[in-house]
């Protein structure tokens, strides 16, 4: 069984589980938040990955780290999950668990890459712009990147808006590859 097959299969039933006793919205939350700790913390995401680590170790450090922040479905689940030896899973999991319930509220996530921090009216502005082109609502997670020369990156819904400076120079460099320009006398 491949890892997207194993992340959907246990998203699924965790959204099944959530959607059974209603903390659904919640355990997105706690998703979230399991996700971010798996991405910012490498040691966490190489203990939990390692075959040697006792199962009863991972426990007691998902215990530590959880216990206080996460509703008791998910600190059960994250338990199922380690005893199924399948905590190195835990980010893709948590990915495949916020796909399920964006779809089932009808949410799509989009994400924009700019140089420069924007404003509240951009931001409203962007998210009016992909509510219309998708129909749906919209949850927008918005951040900069330095090395960017300018303008700005928009994906969502597996679709990708590129307005970089850097991609519009690849593109003419292309152009004056293909010598177009050039008299075909």
């Amino acid at each position: 069984m491949n890892n997207y097959r194993v992340n959907t299969n246990y998203a699924k039933a965790l959204y099944m589980l959530a959607g059974d006793t209603g903390a659904a919205d919640r355990v997105a939350d706690d998703m979230r938040l399991i996700g971010a700790v798996c991405t910012e913390n490498r040691q966490f995401a190489v203990v939990m990955g390692n075959p040697t680590v006792p199962h009863t170790k991972k426990s007691a450090v998902i215990q530590a780290l959880f216990a206080d922040h996460v509703s008791a479905e998910t600190m059960a689940f994250l338990l199922f999950v380690v005893r199924k030896n399948r905590a190195v899973n835990l980010k893709g999991i948590s990915e495949a668990y916020l796909t399920l319930w964006r779809d089932g509220r009808n949410i799509v996530y989009s994400d924009l890459v700019t140089h420069q921090p924007i404003d509240d009216e951009a931001r409203r502005m962007v998210t009016r712009m992909v509510e219309e082109y998708t129909g749906k609502h919209v949850e927008l997670h918005d951040r900069t990147d330095e090395k960017m020369l300018g303008s700005f990156k928009l994906e969502f819904d597996n679709k990708m808006y590129d307005a970089r400076i850097r991609t519009k120079i690849r593109k003419l460099r292309l152009a004056f590859a293909k010598n177009e320009y050039e008299s075909k006398l």
